[in-house]
């Protein structure tokens, strides 16, 4: 039989808060994860003060004007206006906060190492405002241990305990940009204290806006998860990327091989292969495993192998180009390239980690005149240069010697694209083969010729 955790005057006191709605909310770092989080609990009448460092982002939050591609002006605008939610860059109103939710971002450094910078910002604003009754949840992505190894620690030098005057969790984000059938309300929460009352306090609080909570023995246990979901991913894009390179070589097409395979009603997950990873999640998340591992005398060879094929993607796809510009008696050098979609995924704005950036770097490196179109990215600062993007018509389209696609926006006109181009590379593979002018390349396998081509190229290997 399962027992309650024995709770204090004061957790008592702060579990009532939560049960009536009382319980005033703060989130630090109001970017894709902390916004969306703010504003449901908004909705659902939680009085919410959003924290940012950068004055530009509060003042258009407090204006109603959204720029996170997952809430919309329109109901960031209802909030605000009713008075569930307002934005500050004064650190100092943490200490007015019952629940504090830390999402601030944790990149890698410019060695592959985790940067907790953030974290560790954040963590500092806190403590410096830390009272009696308050929990706080981290939520940005770490390794193992870091909330009872590295945040209690700071949170205690105020002289309060954690699991008596204040509680302390863990809870990953899992936040997926432009996924519209799973958001923040139906997405299941996993939550995992460094103690019985604090995990219980966490639970109480989501379930009041999440229809499911899922909580765990151990903030340790809720990083852990956050890591599996996202290595799981990692390891398995890193085995289709490998398929496709295999495929390559013995001169089928990856497609065909995983369509059919996907007929199987048991024991196979379709992943497709594409020209890297990117985002906040994969790219970064097993890194932090691997990393955590090595301090433990532990090598994680799948994560680091799955790293490895990733990461080769967009040099491959590089070399996938050059071998289709040579068949055409082209060189890289000089050749005009238009790379569709530097976004990390289709229907968002987000280029953190794309692999488009890499591989328009490495076209740049080997002499290519490169420009790119996507209609969700307006422009971007690419080694120190400005790129604009252009607009994607017939007359663009036509003056490409080649056509490389990197992201597959659902927005953007594809049967132009099969039309008007002379030379395509696909690696997303949603070009239609039967509707193609030119030649089509895709990750593997010999080019298709359309009607526009009288007879096939060599292909050179």
């Amino acid at each position: 039989m399962t027992t309650s955790p024995v709770r204090t005057a004061a957790a008592n006191e702060l579990a009532a808060k939560i049960e009536a709605r009382k319980a005033r909310y703060g989130v630090l770092g109001l970017g894709y994860v902390g916004l969306p989080l703010a504003v449901a609990f908004a909705q659902d009448g939680v009085e919410v003060v959003g924290f940012e460092v950068d004055a530009t982002k509060v003042t258009e939050l407090n204006a109603g004007r959204s720029y996170i591609d997952d809430v919309t002006s329109e109901d960031l605008a209802a909030v605000v206006k009713s008075g569930h939610l307002r934005a500050t860059t004064d650190m100092g109103e943490l200490a007015d906060c019952d629940i504090i939710s830390i999402c601030v971002p944790t990149p890698l450094s410019k060695s592959r190492d985790p940067d907790l910078s953030y974290v560790d910002a954040a963590t500092t604003s806190v403590e410096r405002c830390l009272r009696a009754r308050q929990l706080v949840i981290l939520e940005s992505t770490t390794y193992p241990g870091m909330t009872s190894e590295y945040v209690q620690p700071r949170l205690e030098q105020s002289g309060l305990v954690v699991g008596s005057d204040i509680w302390l969790a863990f809870s990953p984000e899992r936040v997926d940009p432009a996924n519209h059938r799973y958001g923040i309300r139906n997405t299941p929460k996993v939550v995992g204290g460094v103690d019985p009352v604090s995990t219980e306090l966490s639970t109480a609080f989501y379930r009041g806006s999440i229809e499911h909570v899922h909580p765990v023995t151990s903030a340790s246990a809720a990083e852990m998860v956050k890591l599996l979901e996202n290595t799981f991913r990692s390891v398995n894009i890193g085995l289709v990327n490998e398929v496709a390179l295999m495929c390559d070589r013995l001169g089928l097409d990856v497609n065909e091989i995983i369509r059919a395979a996907d007929t199987k009603p048991f024991g196979f997950m379709r992943f497709d292969p594409g020209p890297g990873i990117g985002g906040h999640c994969i790219p970064l998340d097993p890194i932090y495993l691997s990393w955590k591992l090595r301090h433990l005398d532990y090598r994680a060879r799948f994560v680091e192998l799955a790293q490895d094929v990733n990461t080769g993607m967009p040099g491959y796809l590089v070399d996938r180009i050059a071998t289709a510009l040579n068949a055409r008696k082209k060189s890289v050098n000089g050749a005009n390239v238009l790379v569709i979609g530097v976004a990390y995924k289709r229907d968002v704005s987000d280029t953190r980690e794309s692999p488009a950036l890499e591989v328009i770097k490495r076209l740049e490196e080997r002499g290519a005149s490169v420009r790119y179109a996507d209609p969700h990215v307006p422009e971007l600062e690419l080694a120190g240069q400005r790129h604009v993007a252009v607009t994607l018509d017939e007359t663009t389209l036509r003056d490409a010697d080649c056509v490389g696609v990197t992201t597959h926006h659902t927005d953007i006109d594809w049967d132009l694209v099969a039309r008007a181009s002379s030379l395509i590379v696909d690696a997303r593979s949603v070009i239609p083969a039967g509707e193609v002018r030119g030649e089509l390349w895709r990750l593997s396998g010999p080019p298709l010729v359309g009607e526009g081509v009288r007879a096939a190229p060599q292909v050179l290997a």
